[in-house]
């Protein structure tokens, strides 16, 4: 393999960057540093689509509008980062390939994050994002994350349910992190294979955003753990190598039990959330599949019941 390898070019600069968020970096620095690195990792802005920036309440946001709109349906983008760093400059590339790829408007927005703001702030934003949306008149088809985003994602969906509010028609997650006491077992066999995310670091995260005493198997922190009955179809994408799969394993299963329709797709040796790297072949099949998926909600013949793609 060569620097001309999409696969080579990514794994050498997980390895340079995570080595330097070792090294001893602030929390400032490394939320500038990631930011940084994820503006590189996907490449230019996708030139078909525009950006709007607005704020909900005090939270910063921003539209992702593609120059083609397939309809009006929007999409709900929850970032990752661990609850602790991560931005719409952060994930501005990949929201808008996924604007389009799904010829869909895409909100994302900057929420609360830890340790200056510890649990439930982050998963209040998302809810009060969502909220936003639908007083606008907004009912997003689909509600998208990845890594703790991911979890705002499922976690706002669980909320706007029992809230009885209207629902999106369906979830996205990639490489969600949704079990903040990490009992899977991928946290484990998988710590020497993804590159991206360690065990260690995680649970660091996890102690920062919930603070002491703070009961990690809370559904409302670890939605996994939740009850799921009621909730739309869910598209998720992991990686064979991400030490979060089995969250997404745990899902799939909890959710079919309870009669929700799922579709898994793990892609062999990828990592964590490695759709930010834009040139990989991977990425694009992924994004592909996703806009695929938001296309047959809008047109309302998504996933049956129990579907499994693996």
């Amino acid at each position: 393999m060569t620097d001309h390898d999409p696969h080579h070019r990514a794994r050498h600069a997980i390895r340079e960057v995570t080595a330097s968020w070792a090294s001893g970096l602030s929390l400032a620095d490394i939320r500038t540093s990631f930011e940084q690195f994820l503006e590189q990792a996907g490449g230019p802005h996708p030139p078909a689509v525009s950006t709007r920036s607005l704020t909900i309440g005090d939270m910063p946001a921003c539209w992702f509008v593609p120059d083609r709109t397939t309809s009006d349906h929007c999409l709900l983008y929850c970032h990752g980062g661990g609850y602790q760093i991560g931005s719409i400059r952060s994930h501005a590339s990949l929201m808008g390939r996924l604007a389009e790829a799904s010829g869909l408007r895409v909100l994302g927005f900057d929420y609360r994050l830890a340790p200056e703001h510890r649990f439930p702030a982050a998963a209040q934003d998302a809810l009060a994002a969502y909220q936003w949306l639908l007083q606008e008149g907004e009912r997003p088809l689909a509600l998208i994350g990845d890594s703790a985003g991911g979890g705002l994602a499922l976690g706002t969906a669980i909320a706007a349910r029992d809230l009885g509010l209207p629902l999106p028609k369906g979830l996205v997650l990639l490489s969600a992190w949704l079990d903040l006491s990490l009992s899977g077992e991928s946290y484990r066999t998988l710590e020497e294979q993804d590159i991206f995310s360690k065990p260690g670091q995680l649970r660091a995260m996890a102690r920062t955003y919930l603070g002491r005493g703070a009961d990690i198997t809370d559904p409302k922190a670890s939605p996994v753990f939740d009850h799921l009955a009621g909730l739309p179809p869910i598209l998720i994408h992991a990686g064979g190598y991400d030490i979060t799969l089995d969250d997404s394993n745990l899902l799939a299963q909890r959710a079919r039990a309870q009669q929700v329709h799922v579709t898994l797709k793990v892609f062999e040796a990828m990592y964590h959330h490695f759709q930010v790297f834009s040139d990989l072949p991977e990425t694009v099949q992924s994004l592909a599949d996703i806009g695929a998926f938001l296309h047959a909600l809008a047109n309302g013949t998504a996933m049956q019941p129990n579907e499994n793609a693996s």
